[in-house]
């Protein structure tokens, strides 16, 4: 015997009762189908229902839809059997008399709601029975429960008998309504929404079988919430614990109470996907606990709880308090879905469905009204918009660091654990938080636990420029690799410039980024960018400032506070004052996030990276030296008696190495600000006027706008040109130096020799001398490119990737 259960979901077409039949035609052997209502006929009847007590005029017209209903499946279905649609139509005057009672009285009771419900089950079963043509089993004269109108309790034993009885000489096929029981006296009930699927594992039970199949419009038990995680995936097997585990925790594949029975008598359940008949579903039975299988199986949630919390020393040692609780909330048909103790008896946290607080709130006043009094229960606390979520896997009891995973997980994520719950038997952990964290909780806990098949970072970007264009195409080039070698997946979930903004958490194509924002972006606002961010509430975010922005640099505060990474190419954050500088810095450290910027100096060069090393491992840095500026040393390697100093800034501009207004390169206020880094990031403690820049062209050169300036220029040449001789005979060449030691720094322009290591730096290349107590002797020296948009985006990418710890 196999039992297959069809929800109102695979009944809801003619095209879907025609693959109801193909999927039982192909079953051989005997087979009991339990169905449900055709889909929406519940809601109907309850709408038909409540009409006849609140506008009894109203009723006829949900009768009407589920007539029509019907008997348009029996047109459809090609059924001309005159006796099928005349029972339909007696059922449906017996509704219809029953309502009409309804509005006499004014008054639906549970238990005339019960007598309304049933009769899509029966409708739906007599349909079933004639277009499958196997005969028809009326199940509430086989399960017997007790008069608990709405969610009645199975007498298993009567209900085992009954059925046994019944099907003893059975051979074939049947087709038996789902949920639908009555009394031992005959009185209708129902076993409560997604009672079929409780019908049919009482009935697999009972007469032993061999399999209960359900098929649903899932894919069967999923790692996660499909509709939150759309990387969940569904979970080929799991263990009768595990399944229950899920579903109570709010998994809505099978109705909870289902699972009892097929465990008792230890009969595999098959949960099956009506869209996808090719699919293995979710296959649950004993389980074969292995070492290899994974420690947690799923992740479940329930939103819509309302969190209490009772308070008082008067509590400590004082027995029976939870037990008060419990009947309290008994009292007023509310289940605790999860509670929280603290060990010192001082405080009870409970969960339950918020639907139900106003009624929950006046018993338990009621109950500890002398508590309260007395003062030994100070306070009693309700907090609405809650979510529970819970891990569940029956191997967890055997692996250690679970919780410790899970924790560290939500801590870096920024999500706050409001109660949490652990059983002895170790096969589920459960917590609260706060219902808008709850998408990222998921999102956390499922790649936490290798749920996932890519670690994903999601990107905000601000910066369309050329590094910011250069770095979303450097990180299009790389998408596949990073997710072949590394399972790393990039996405860039929101983009700005300086007219336009754009957010799509699903994505924004790397190929396609500029279009994006220009046909779909919004009116561009740091502030709401800034916003947006937060609300989104992404797991893994990070923002990337691609600016030179001073505005964007006063972002990154409200970004670390939301839990929210920063990678910056710009350099005005991290050399803004050392109490800015340090308070971000704690600020990262504290809320378990980074905070980036090894771009600011040396562009690609590993320079802070290296610094940071060699502190973490005991080493002190004891002076710094460094040409820092790619464009003046492009300048002073260019300089010729053929090219003088006024056309090499010019070349420096055309090809990207100096800003549109060069002075800024030419102040040496960048290679201030690249030397005050450097000496932070060694320890000290620097501000701008620790570090005093030399000017090496006239002052008054920096005065005015830009075009004055390129007209002045050229009067520095012939000067410069007498000093270029000079150093050419001495064979020397000038660098723009940075130096930084015993707490204070300078930058000037200096004459280097032969034997300098400066001294052979080519085209717009950096180098870092780093003389520490372990390199003393032989100072450490770092070189390579130090300037264009390439190099740069090529150093914020990497920035990136260390932020995914790859």
């Amino acid at each position: 015997m196999k039992v297959i259960k069809f929800g109102g979901v695979a009944l809801k077409s003619v095209e879907q009762i025609k693959k109801v039949k193909r999927i039982i035609e192909s079953n051989h052997g005997d087979t009991l189908i339990v169905v449900s209502a055709f889909d929406t006929i519940t809601d109907l009847i309850i709408e038909a229902g409540h009409s006849a007590v609140t506008t009894p005029r109203t009723f006829s017209e949900p009768l009407n839809t589920i007539t029509t209903i019907h008997l348009d499946f029996l047109k459809k279905l090609d059924l001309k059997d005159a006796a099928v649609e005349t029972e339909i139509l007696h059922k449906m005057e017996e509704l219809k008399s029953i309502l009409q009672g309804v509005s006499l009285i004014g008054e639906l009771t549970q238990k005339t709601l019960d007598r309304l419900m049933v009769f899509g089950e029966q409708l739906s079963s007599l349909i079933l029975s004639a277009y499958l043509d196997v005969p028809r089993v009326f199940s509430e004269k086989l399960i017997k429960t007790d008069n608990n109108y709405g969610k009645a309790n199975v007498d298993f034993e009567s209900s085992y008998r009954y059925i046994r009885e019944a099907f003893v000489h059975f051979s074939g096929k049947a087709v038996a309504p789902g949920y639908i029981a009555s009394t031992r006296k005959g009185t209708l009930t129902t076993l409560g929404r997604g009672g079929a699927d409780f019908s049919a594992a009482i009935f697999a039970a009972a007469l032993g079988a061999r399999e209960l199949e359900i098929w649903t419009n899932q894919d069967g038990f999923m790692s996660a919430d499909p509709t939150i995680i759309n990387k969940a995936y569904a979970i080929p097997a799991m263990t009768y614990t595990e399944a229950m585990e899920l579903s109570h925790f709010g998994a809505k594949v099978v109705y909870p109470p289902t699972l009892l029975p097929v465990y008792q008598m230890g009969i595999p359940l098959q949960i099956k996907n009506i869209c996808n008949t090719e699919g293995c579903g979710t296959k649950v039975d004993r389980g074969d606990i292995s070492s290899n299988a994974r420690p947690v199986k799923g992740i479940s949630s329930i939103s819509d709880i309302t969190l209490g919390t009772i308070k008082g020393l008067g509590m400590v040692g004082v027995s029976g308090v939870s037990m008060r609780l419990f009947s309290a909330m008994a009292k007023v048909n509310t289940s605790v879905i999860m509670i929280s103790q603290a060990s010192s008896e001082n405080s009870i946290s409970f969960a339950f469905d918020c639907h139900h607080k106003e009624e929950v709130k006046e018993a338990i006043h009621s109950e500890f009204r002398p508590e309260i009094a007395s003062g030994s229960i100070h306070k009693i606390l309700f907090e609405d918009n809650m979510s529970i979520v819970a891990i569940v896997g029956e191997q967890m009891k055997q692996s250690t660091g679970i919780a410790g995973k899970l924790f560290e997980a939500l801590g870096r994520g920024g999500i706050n654990t409001v109660a949490i719950a652990q059983g002895a038997g170790e096969q589920n952990i459960s917590w609260v938080v706060r219902t808008p964290q709850l998408r990222k909780t998921l999102n956390v806990v499922h790649e936490a636990f290798f749920l996932s098949e890519y670690k994903q970072l999601n990107l905000f970007v601000i910066g369309m420029g050329t590094v910011g264009r250069d770095l979303l195409n450097q990180l299009n080039q790389q998408q596949e690799k990073l997710k072949k070698e590394h399972r790393l997946k990039i996405r860039l979930a929101g983009i700005a410039n300086s007219r336009k903004m754009y957010f799509n958490a699903n994505g924004i194509p790397f190929d396609g980024y500029m279009e994006a924002l220009e046909s779909n972006g919004e009116k561009s606002s740091l502030d709401a960018f800034t916003d947006r961010v937060a609300d989104l509430n992404l797991y893994n975010s990070i923002f990337v400032d691609c600016t030179a922005n001073e505005s964007v640099a006063t972002l990154y505060q409200r970004f670390l506070e939301n839990h929210v990474s920063v990678v910056a190419a710009n350099k005005i954050a991290a050399s803004s004052s050392y109490e800015n500088y340090k308070m971000l810095k704690n600020l990262a450290l504290r809320n378990g996030v980074k905070l980036l910027f090894e771009t600011n100096v040396g562009a690609g060069l590993p320079l802070i990276s290296t610094i940071n090393d060699l502190r973490k491992s005991g080493d002190k840095i004891l002076k710094v030296q460094a040409v820092l500026s790619g464009t003046l040393n492009y300048i002073f390697n260019t300089i010729s008696k053929d090219i003088p100093f006024s056309e090499t800034v010019r070349l420096a501009k055309e090809e990207g190495f100096a800003e549109p207004d060069p002075r800024i390169d030419l102040s040496g206020k960048d290679v201030q600000r690249k030397v005050i880094i450097l000496a932070r990031e060694s320890g000290y403690l620097c501000e701008d006027e620790d570090v005093t820049i030399e000017p090496f062209i006239p002052t008054e050169l920096f005065d005015g706008e830009v075009d004055t300036f390129w007209k002045a220029l050229p009067k520095v040449d012939a000067d410069f040109e007498k000093r270029r001789q000079r150093l050419e005979s001495e064979e020397k060449k000038w660098r723009f130096v940075g130096t930084f030691e015993n707490g204070k720094g300078s930058c000037s322009l200096v004459e280097v020799d032969k034997s300098h290591p400066f001294y052979d730096l080519e085209g717009s290349n950096n180098i870092v001398l780093l003389t520490t107590e372990r390199y003393k002797e032989y100072p450490m020296l770092i070189k390579g490119y130090g300037a264009g948009a390439a190099v740069t985006a090529a150093g914020v990418f990497a920035d990136i990737i260390k932020i995914a710890n790859i």
